[in-house]
C-alpha cells in the first residue's frame, strides 16, 4: 500500500508543508482544487460576505475539479488545509466526502495565523466516514509533522 498526501491550499502556506512532507516520506502528493478558483475577496475572512465566509457558515458543498484515479491503493493518507472557522474549508469535506475511507489512516495537518486546533479533526470525521483519524496537528512546517 501507499501514502498520499493532499491539501487545499488558499494562500500557499499549507502547499509548502504538504510538498515538503510528501517529498520527506517519499508519498504521492494530491492538490485539492474547488472548481470555481478563490480570489482574494473570496478569502478575505474579515469580510462576513466574503465567499468563504458563506460557504463555511452555511457548510456549503464545494466541488472540486478533479479526482484521484486509484484511491484505493493508498492506506494511509495526510490531509492538510488551512484552519476556517475552526475546521477544515468546505471543499476539503466535498473532496473526502467524494471517496471511501474505510480501512485508512488518516492524519490531519492545519496550518493558521492564529486558531489551534480544536475540535477540527471530529468536525471533519464526518467527511471521511469508515477512516481512523490517527492525529491532527495545527503546524507551522514540515518538522512538526
Amino acid at each position: 500500500m501507499k501514502t498520499l498526501v493532499t491539501y487545499f491550499s488558499a494562500e500557499g502556506t499549507t502547499a509548502k508543508v504538504a510538498k515538503e512532507l510528501a517529498e520527506k516520506i517519499e508519498a504521492d502528493i494530491f492538490e485539492i482544487v474547488p472548481s470555481e478558483a478563490y480570489s482574494k475577496a473570496d478569502i478575505r475572512w474579515v469580510n462576513p460576505l466574503a465567499r468563504c465566509n458563506r460557504e463555511q457558515l452555511g457548510n456549503k458543498e464545494v466541488p472540486v475539479s478533479r479526482k484521484i484515479d486509484g484511491f484505493d491503493k493508498y492506506d494511509t493518507v495526510y490531509i492538510g488545509f488551512p484552519i476556517w472557522y475552526g475546521q477544515a474549508p468546505r471543499v476539503v469535506h466535498t473532496f473526502c466526502k467524494g471517496y471511501d475511507w474505510s480501512g485508512k489512516n488518516i492524519h490531519i495537518f492545519a496550518t493558521s495565523g492564529g486558531s489551534g486546533i480544536g475540535k477540527t479533526a471530529e468536525k471533519l470525521a464526518p467527511s471521511v466516514s469508515g477512516g481512523n483519524i490517527v492525529d491532527a496537528k495545527r503546524v507551522n512546517s514540515v518538522s512538526e509533522i
